[in-house]
C-alpha cells in the first residue's frame, strides 16, 4: 500500500498494479480504520456483470473551454494521463439483470421469465449511475470504441493499444479501479503493471469492443436488500426496514496515457457528445466551478456558435 494526495489534493491509498476486490482490499486496508469499508452489517446486494461500451468525461467551464480551444482532450497540470469513466447506460443494466438471472436461476420456466419484475435498478444508485456530477457541470459521452479507435491512429501510430491493471485506489467512501490505457511504444515504461486479460474473476476486463466490470460495491446508501427466491427462480428488490447503511462505492476509471498530446475529435462531434450535468452532493470541484442550465447554454452557444440544436440534460437511468 502506499500514500498520497490525488490532483485536488485529497488523501488516497493505494495498491499498483491490482485490482483488489472488497475482501482482499479490507484486509489489506484494515489498519486504516476506515469505517465505511470496514462494516459488516450490509445488505445482501446483487452482484451483476455489466457489459460497458461507453466512456465518458465530466469537466467544469475552463475544461470545456480548452476542450473546444483544441478540439480535444489533453491532460491537465503538466500530466500525461486523460482521464475517462465507464458510462453505464439503461440497456447495460437491463441486459446485466438478464444475464444474472439466467446465472443464478438456469432453469426458469417462460412463466417465470415474465413474472420477473426489473430490480437491478434500484440497486444502481452510487455515483457510478448517476446522471448528476461531482466534477463540472459539462459530460462528454463517447463509445468506447470510437475513443480506443481515436487513441490507436493519434497516440499509437494505428498499432494496437495495450491495457494494463493500473492499480485500486481507496478514499472514504470510493474505491477507484484504475485501467491504463498506453502505446505500445512505451511497454518498457509500464512493464511493471500486469496486462488486462479477460479473466471471469476480475473486477473489470476487456472483450469484443466493451469493458466487462463486476461491481463490488453498487449501492453506496443501502435502501433495499436483495431477495432471493430459488423456488421460484425469481429476485426482487426488498425494503431495508431499518436505517439506511452507508458503505463504500466502486467505479472504473480508463486512463489514457497521451503525454503532451491532444486526443482529438471532430468539433460537431464533441458538440452532439456534451451533455449538463447538475451539481451531485456532495461534490469534489468547487461550488462556484458549477453552473446552472442557463449559464451552460450560453457558454455552450458562444463556444460552438455554428451549432443551434438544444444542450440536453444528462438523464438518471431510472
Amino acid at each position: 500500500m502506499k500514500t498520497g494526495k490525488n490532483s485536488r489534493g485529497y488523501d488516497e491509498y493505494y495498491w499498483e498494479g491490482q485490482h483488489l476486490k472488497l475482501t482482499d482490499l479490507k484486509e489489506e486496508a484494515k489498519d486504516l480504520e476506515n469505517q465505511y469499508l470496514l462494516k459488516e452489517n450490509i445488505p445482501l446486494y446483487p452482484r451483476p456483470e455489466l457489459h460497458v461500451t461507453h466512456l465518458k468525461h465530466d469537466t467544469k467551464q475552463y475544461g470545456l473551454r480548452g476542450i473546444r480551444w483544441k478540439n480535444g482532450f489533453k491532460s491537465p497540470h503538466k500530466g500525461s494521463l486523460v482521464w475517462w469513466s465507464l458510462a453505464v447506460t439503461p440497456d447495460d443494466i437491463t441486459s446485466a439483470e438478464r444475464r444474472l438471472l439466467e446465472t443464478t436461476y438456469p432453469d426458469r420456466t417462460q412463466e417465470q421469465v415474465q413474472m420477473q419484475q426489473s430490480f437491478l435498478k434500484k440497486f444502481a444508485t452510487s455515483p457510478s449511475f448517476s446522471e448528476l456530477s461531482r466534477l463540472g457541470s459539462y459530460r462528454f459521452t463517447f463509445p468506447l470504441e470510437e475513443v480506443l479507435e481515436a487513441y490507436s491512429q493519434q497516440c499509437c501510430s494505428g498499432y494496437q493499444l495495450v491495457m494494463r491493471v493500473y492499480k485500486t485506489v481507496l478514499y472514504q467512501k470510493e474505491v477507484m479501479y484504475v485501467i491504463l490505457v498506453h502505446s505500445p511504444a512505451n511497454q518498457e515504461q509500464f512493464s511493471d503493471r500486469p496486462l488486462l486479460t479477460d479473466d471471469p474473476n476480475s473486477v473489470c476486463s476487456y472483450k469484443d469492443g466493451r469493458f466487462i466490470w463486476r461491481p463490488e460495491a453498487m449501492c453506496e446508501t443501502h435502501s433495499y436488500e436483495l431477495v432471493q427466491r430459488p423456488d421460484e427462480n425469481q429476485m426482487e428488490a426488498g425494503m431495508v426496514s431499518s436505517r439506511h447503511e452507508y458503505y463504500v462505492w466502486d467505479h472504473v476509471a480508463v486512463a489514457l496515457h497521451v503525454g503532451r498530446q491532444v486526443l482529438k475529435f471532430n468539433s460537431a462531434r464533441l458538440r452532439r457528445n456534451l451533455k449538463y450535468c447538475e451539481k451531485a452532493k456532495p461534490a469534489i470541484a468547487k461550488p462556484w466551478e458549477f453552473q446552472d442550465f442557463q449559464q451552460a447554454e450560453e457558454l455552450v452557444r458562444e463556444l460552438w456558435p455554428d451549432d443551434s440544436s438544444p444542450l440536453e440534460r444528462a438523464e438518471p437511468l431510472n
